[in-house]
């Protein structure tokens, strides 16, 4: 073994580094925890932030310490970016998930760059913004195909989810005794989180369709579509608790994190 992997295993394994994901894991529950009470005050009543993770991280930014806590999470987030960046370069993975790694590593880093520009005093809508592009890339051909590609990987990456809530499959990024409590934190969780990735991801392929880049919103409008929908305070309030569901498993997940 090379002194390089060495080296990069005793990072892997080192008390410091452990405590690095177990503070990103639990920012990211947070993050979780936060999106579903904005969307439960979204149900019954209105919110004055987007029930997405850009809503998420300036509902923190609004609490007492709210720059300090942003900070941390931040750190943590990009804690997570390095763990899965060793754990490709490292961790002897098959395909699938070396492609669940990238995946992941993406998420925490534009969630941990999101916490920075957040609390540097960013405030811009996340769902603008996604409008604003869509709405470039449909003054082009091409532009609305690849629109159309974007919501199909989105809609994929919900089905794994719920993939992954029906088979279990999460329990394989747990080390030691896992108990039923988590299992069901842990299928409920990625139930809730696949269903609105695929509301989201429809929603692209849709804007696409229709010519209309305000239908390709982010997480924020694929809950406020679900909303409007007949019972959809009911049905919003179901997949809020669920969305939480997931931020509570993220808690237990950092305490028995397999690296």
């Amino acid at each position: 073994m090379s002194s390089q992997s060495n080296t990069a295993n005793e990072v892997r394994y080192s008390r410091w580094y452990g405590i690095a994901i177990t503070v990103g894991l639990i920012a990211y529950g947070v993050v979780y925890l936060l999106i579903a009470w904005i969307a439960l005050q979204l149900a019954w009543g209105k919110s004055s932030q987007e029930a997405s993770q850009q809503g998420a991280l300036q509902e923190l930014a609004d609490k007492p310490f709210g720059d300090v806590l942003l900070w941390i999470v931040a750190i943590g987030l990009f804690a997570l970016v390095i763990w899965r960046a060793l754990e490709l370069a490292y961790g002897h993975l098959d395909l699938e998930k070396k492609v669940s790694s990238v995946g992941r590593g993406l998420v925490y880093l534009v969630l941990g760059i999101s916490a920075v520009k957040v609390a540097l005093g960013s405030s811009s809508s996340s769902t603008s913004q996604q409008e604003s592009l869509s709405a470039k890339l449909m003054a082009h051909g091409p532009g609305r195909v690849l629109i159309v590609v974007i919501g199909l990987v989105i809609i994929g990456v919900g089905v794994r989810d719920i993939y992954k809530a029906i088979t279990k499959k999460f329990t394989e990024d747990l080390t030691g005794g896992v108990s039923d409590t988590t299992i069901l934190l842990g299928r409920i969780g990625y139930a809730s989180k696949g269903v609105a990735f695929i509301v989201v991801g429809a929603l692209f392929g849709w804007a696409a369709i229709a010519y209309d880049p305000k239908k390709a919103g982010g997480l924020d409008t694929a809950l406020r579509t679900i909303k409007d929908q007949p019972f959809g305070s009911v049905l919003l309030t179901i997949l809020a608790l669920g969305i939480a569901a997931f931020g509570l498993y993220a808690f237990v997940w950092s305490r028995n994190a397999r690296r």
